[in-house]
């Protein structure tokens, strides 16, 4: 609760990269004194008032009710403990109680806690109306405390506190005689597991249970008594047993219950060790490593690729195929990759040497499964391996829904047994630096909120998955285990490669929003019917300010017709979740300072005011505590660029492979707008509108101002001269004009995203097209290579 102050927390603070450092004494007592509401909007209003301090207390406390009053007083005060270096931001929620439906949420103040000053009291009066005069009067003192700290681990945006191991020890012996009741229940707010419960109908009498929270934490015990024993109990409520963990030793067993019906003990022990999670911004030991042993050539080229389904899967191949023709794959260091070209990455990665074979062989085994009929990935044999391959998942402890289902059609359209390969069996074919990094990429979404409204990067290597923004990463082969607090609490066997391929290009986790937006190119409805209604307000007196606190701001929740809009039109037929490894960590009182996490966090100038959440530290960690709602990129902007400008990658020159149905440019421009705002590097795209109408079959993009921008060759998907030269500098004669056309644009073309079968004249002739128009080009690629080669030169000069 928030007035139980007797537990000591302690930290230290660090800085970017994740290190330890010597204790320091951060910890401060806060009291807040909920004062009075002057001139509440409604006369007959039943007013209460919650407060919530995630970053100090799990539970959410309120005043009493205050009815019929336009100007409730309360005179209420609640106790905190909270640690300066964490970004504490208090909610004070002004609601009105209603005893036949759900009570009314007015309005919610966000304060945060650094704009107080040590040793001061302050009595401030936020502005809810200021035409009506409405306004909550709220007194807060802030003290030193004399709690010394133990260390914290934080990247400048992270910061992990120390966690407890909390093992209840239980002997339900007798109560079982004496209880009808089949279960009891142990919950701690705040933990990584909530609540557990024991069931007395069957099994042994002593009951083990773990319990992962926050050390020192202002958090309890509770047990749910059996109604039978719920009467001769002294309790906080009726039927619940309250223990505070506050004061509880280490390593020392607590007997906290012992009578006729059970005995109850605890045991705390602190998790030591290494966190599970990496945090920071720079790149892992591996990659660095593939880096100087890939290295020989400078510049740092990457590919980026577009999504497509099967036609970016097939075309994917010609265009590396072309590559390789120029020698220019082995110059390659990374390859990024979304939707349809994950298909294609996959499968080249289970050969460890596939760059240093001759690709003919790879596209014969992908024309075999291209081309083949996919009726029999709905055949009754493949029907019952779905269903036990989902039923053994389950058991394994995964999450599973229709986009794990999605994934194992996609292997039975690309294989002819069951693929046992999982990312990190890529590691053997980059370990030696033989082939360029594969970069997947996949979205964190956010429920009720669309993908151009918040969205979060995640990339995968062979060697670890990462969120960018965060600056954290996890070894591949934990992806959709358990954390908390940056430590594994539950180890699950890695995903097979498959369902990460159905994760990557799930194309069945479309909103309405993505529609409407695709339909109409304009913020003002979002903005209009179903963006948060949130404003900055002042605060009276006027409080000291730093560059790194938050704005006071209040939430107005949306009307009843907004909200179920919004649910309509962000709601998503299904949805690939695994769990999130940031969840219990907690932000860093100047995150918004770091450049790592300002690099990637929303603006409000970006697309449809892409979430201001990322200022909202409260909501941005309640979305880290929920499971990762992962999705294809597609949904936000069809490219898979943003894991390939981290500036410690320091890539110079990008190949876009472009494979996207209808406009050729739209992922060009949308990525380029998108690095604009977020005032990343990148070259300005200018293409004419005459060469938009007939596009070429390549465009050089420099930045000569910004040596820190990448040079991009731009290959969009178009037939261009193929159509009568079959190769460079060789025509087509009359005989083979027909070969030459190659429907990549209309309505009727045979390659359109729904298509999953082709013919093997279409295969053949995508593969020679998207083969040709790199070797056509190939002189732009290496002026860009050595004009990429000088610029580094003079950048390290």
């Amino acid at each position: 609760m928030g007035s139980n102050l007797s537990t000591s927390e302690t930290f230290t603070s660090t800085s970017a990269p994740a290190v330890r450092t010597a204790p320091v004494s951060p910890f401060n007592l806060l009291t807040v004194k909920i004062l009075r509401v002057r001139n509440a909007r409604k006369a007959d209003l039943h007013c209460y008032v919650t407060l919530w301090l995630p970053t100090a207390s799990a539970e959410k406390v309120r005043t009493r009710t205050i009815r019929n009053s336009k100007n409730p007083v309360w005179n209420e005060a609640f106790c905190y403990k909270i640690d300066r270096r964490v970004k504490n931001v208090l909610e004070l929620k002004v609601c009105d109680e209603d005893t036949v439906t759900r009570d009314d949420e007015l309005c919610t103040v966000l304060f945060d806690i650094d704009k107080l000053t040590v040793g001061r009291t302050v009595r401030v009066k936020f502005q809810l109306n200021p035409q009506a005069r409405e306004e909550l009067e709220v007194e807060f003192t802030l003290q030193n405390t004399l709690d010394f700290p133990d260390g914290i681990i934080t990247n400048g945006v992270l910061v992990a506190r120390q966690v407890s191991c909390l093992e209840v020890r239980v002997d339900t012996g007798k109560l079982k005689q004496q209880s009808t009741n089949p279960e009891l229940t142990f919950t701690v707010n705040g933990s990584h597991e909530g609540s557990q419960k024991i069931l007395l109908a069957s099994g042994p009498s002593l009951h083990i249970i773990i319990f992962h929270c926050i050390i020192n934490d202002q958090t309890r015990l509770d047990v749910i008594l059996p109604e039978e024993l719920a009467g001769g109990n002294e309790t906080e409520k009726s039927g619940v047993l309250s223990f505070p963990l506050n004061s509880l030793p280490l390593q020392k067993e607590i007997i906290l219950e012992e009578d006729n019906s059970f005995h109850l003990c605890l045991t705390a022990r602190k998790c030591s060790g290494d966190l599970d999670v990496r945090l920071g911004f720079s790149l892992c030991m591996e990659e660095q490593n593939f880096l100087r042993k890939r290295k020989k050539y400078v510049p740092v080229v990457a590919i980026t690729t577009t999504g497509g389904g099967t036609r970016s899967l097939t075309a994917m191949y010609g265009s590396l195929l072309g590559l390789q023709k120029l020698n220019l794959l082995d110059c390659i260091s990374y390859i990024g990759g979304l939707s349809g070209t994950t298909w294609t990455m996959a499968n080249l990665y289970e050969d460890a040497n596939w760059s240093q074979k001759y690709l003919e062989d790879a596209i014969k085994e992908a024309r075999k499964q291209v081309t083949k009929s996919k009726i029999c990935c709905f055949s009754l044999d493949c029907l019952k391996y779905y269903y036990n391959d989902l039923m053994e998942r389950t058991k394994e402890g995964h999450n599973t829904s229709f986009i794990d289902l999605w994934g194992l059609v996609i292997e039975s359209m690309l294989h002819d047994k069951k693929d046992e390969h999982r990312l990190s069996d890529q590691r053997q074919a980059v370990d030696n630096g033989q082939n360029p990094l594969p970069i997947y990429v996949a979205i964190n979404l956010k429920s009720n909120y669309s993908a151009q409204a918040f969205r979060e990067w995640l990339e995968f290597t062979p060697y670890e998955v990462g969120l960018l923004k965060y600056g954290a990463s996890i070894r591949a082969e934990h992806f959709g285990s358990q954390f908390f607090m940056g430590r594994m609490v539950k180890k699950l066997s890695e995903t097979r490669i498959c369902y990460m391929q159905g994760m990557w290009s799930s194309i069945f986790s479309i909103d309405a929003m993505y529609v409407w937006n695709l339909a109409v190119d304009s913020e003002d409805f979002w903005c209009r019917w179903t963006r948060d209604r949130v404003k900055d307000i002042a605060e009276e007196p006027f409080l000291s300010v730093n560059p790194y606190e938050v704005d006071t701001c209040l939430f107005t929740p949306s009307s009843v017709f907004s909200s179920t809009l919004r649910d309509v039109l962000t709601g998503r037929p299904t949805i690939a979740q695994y769990p999130n490894f940031i969840r219990g960590f907690q932000l860093h009182n100047k995150y918004l300072e770091s450049e790592g996490f300002s690099t990637w966090k929303g603006t409000v100038n970006s697309m449809l005011f892409n979430t201001v959440i990322d200022s909202f530290p409260n909501k941005l960690m309640e979305t880290a505590d929920n499971e990762l709602s992962l999705v294809d990129t597609g949904f936000f902007i069809n490219t898979s660029y943003p894991p390939l400008l981290r500036s410690k990658r320091e890539v110079d020159v990008i190949l876009h492979l472009n494979y996207s149905g209808g406009s050729q440019t739209l992922p060009l421009d949308q990525i380029a707008k998108y690095f604009s705002e977020q005032e990343i590097p990148f070259p300005k795209i200018e293409i004419s509108e005459e060469d938009r109408e007939n596009l070429k079959e390549c465009y050089v993009f420099e930045e000569a101002d910004s040596p820190q921008a990448p040079t991009v060759l731009f290959f969009p998907l178009v037939n261009d001269t193929f159509k009568k030269y079959k190769a460079p500098g060789v025509e087509r004669s009359p005989e083979e004009m027909a070969e030459g056309k190659v429907d990549v644009s209309s309505i009727l073309s045979p390659f359109t995203t729904r298509e999953v079968c082709f013919s093997e004249e279409n295969f053949d002739k995508l593969v020679k097209l998207t083969d040709y128009n790199v070797l056509n080009n190939e002189k732009l690629i290496i002026q860009a290579l050595r004009l990429a080669v000088a610029r580094r030169k003079q950048r390290n000069y």
